[in-house]
């Protein structure tokens, strides 16, 4: 061996030894971390301050009487639920209710996410998980709150032979501590997931999360509670709440409280006194739309979005009167959108018919693309409407089975029998082609209307409801 053979090894051997050198020292430092971690909190949160769920709060209340007055239960032999799953789409209150739970009962709150458990070095999340059990005990009664759950409590392989996993390891040591403390403590278990499917079974069980919570997207009358509350807290006019509740439809009490806050920072910029209703209807548009773009001119852009738009426009008021057509607008906008049609449906209960009416609306700027300029001269505008069409017609076909007479939800099939489901993409294609054709004959029978509304928007750039409806009656 050559010298610089020899020098090229030590070399090697020097690089290695600082690696491990280097892994045993985070190693050790993620071990210290594991006592310092601080859990313990306090909340001044009741369910005053969260608003709508309102069966939701009933069914947590019941959880603050258990705490305060176990005695009232103990007469019946009553066990107090060990384990709360609150479940639901993201920004619905999941993380409020069990905050407002923890003030309510008035008992020490644990709040963790179960992002946290997740470690590289093996046992450390098991013990982190030990050790947050642990602080709770001691404290008596007391509510843990675990955020983002799936982090942790992913379904575990069926006949794969993996406990020797951390995540394993983890998820064991959360279901050891939950049938570990006394039923008589005082002290809950709460945790929330917006992908409840994903859990495992033994997680589910009683015993464990005994009592499953959904936290659903508002309703109308709870849209108008939340904005009453949002409003309440800030500087504001009074607002008609019946009309922004109607605009609101699908939005969460996150989505609403981050409008409220954009309403009141556009106040802020025009040095406005108050929160009027016309900040709250600018920022809706912003957050929906994205901010429109000023002194921009491309005539054959304009032209071609203002067809497009039309189309939309056109076979909404023609398949669904019900739905309210808030603004057409050809001005480009920071989402990078050449033009927009916002609209709010008249009904929030999804039948087959609806569905396909909606597929109609989403491919009619693209109908009215082809039959003005040509197949050859459609646009990529449309691609936001392929996603959302697509994304439609496929839960059309295998989550809600309104595809013939077949009773199946296809997704749990793919994943029970792990078999590609080819034959979905030509129940796709099927549904999409018909639906096409359909809406390419409506505005083709339409397109004097359709040309009316096209030449307005690139006139005036931006029609409303009322507009649009004068538009339409003259038409005819």
């Amino acid at each position: 061996m050559n010298t610089y053979e020899t020098i090229a090894l030590i070399g090697v051997f020097i690089f290695i030894f600082f690696l491990i050198f280097k892994n045993r020292k985070s190693a050790q430092k993620e071990i210290n971390n594991l006592n310092e971690i601080e859990y313990l909190g306090t909340s001044t949160m009741t369910f005053d301050d969260v608003a709508g769920n309102y069966e939701a709060k009933a069914s947590l209340m019941e959880l603050v009487d258990f705490i305060k007055n176990p005695e009232k239960y103990s007469r019946f032999n009553a066990r107090m639920p060990k384990g709360i799953l609150l479940y639901g789409a993201p920004g619905t209150g999941k993380t409020l209710m069990a905050k407002a739970l923890a003030g309510e009962a008035g008992v020490p709150f644990y709040a963790v996410s179960g992002s946290d458990f997740v470690q590289v070095y093996a046992g450390l999340g098991a013990g982190r998980i030990r050790n947050l059990f642990k602080k709770a005990k001691k404290s008596g009664k007391s509510v843990i709150f675990i955020d983002e759950i799936d982090a942790i409590g992913k379904k575990r392989m069926a006949g794969n032979l993996r406990g020797s996993d951390e995540s394993d390891r983890t998820l064991n040591a959360l279901l050891t501590e939950m049938s570990g403390f006394a039923e008589d403590s005082g002290t809950v278990v709460v945790a929330a997931t917006n992908r409840i499917d994903t859990l495992d079974r033994a997680l589910l069980r009683p015993g464990r999360f005994d009592r499953q919570i959904e936290i659903m997207l508002p309703d109308r009358n709870a849209r108008k509670d939340i904005l009453g509350h949002y409003l309440n807290k800030r500087n504001a006019e009074e607002v008609n709440l019946d009309e922004i509740a109607d605009l609101t439809i699908y939005f969460s009490g996150a989505m609403i409280e981050n409008l409220i806050n954009e309403a009141a920072i556009m106040a802020v910029r025009e040095n406005s006194d108050k929160i009027k209703e016309e900040h709250i209807k600018s920022a809706y548009l912003e957050i929906l739309a994205g901010r429109e773009k000023n002194n921009y001119e491309n005539k054959l852009q304009k032209t071609i979005t203002s067809y497009h738009e039309a189309g939309h426009a056109f076979v909404s008021k023609y398949l669904l009167p019900e739905n309210k057509i808030i603004r057409i607008s050809v001005i480009p906008t920071s989402k990078g959108a050449g033009g927009y049609t916002l609209s709010t449906p008249g009904q929030e209960i999804m039948t087959k018919k609806n569905i396909k009416k909606h597929l109609s609306v989403l491919m009619a700027g693209r109908v009215a693309e082809e039959v003005f300029f040509g197949k050859e001269n459609i646009t990529a505008g449309a691609q936001n409407d392929i996603e959302k069409a697509t994304s439609l017609a496929i839960d059309y076909i295998t989550k809600y089975a309104m595809d013939g007479s077949t009773f199946i939800n296809y997704e749990i099939l793919s994943d029970k029998l792990r078999i590609p489901l080819t034959s979905v993409e030509a129940s796709v294609k099927k549904l999409t082609e018909e639906i096409y054709e359909s809406v390419v004959e409506i505005i083709e029978k339409n397109k004097d209307s359709v040309a009316i509304i096209a030449k307005t928007l690139l006139a005036k750039e931006v029609i409303n409801q009322e507009e649009l409806d004068k538009l339409l009656s003259k038409d005819h």
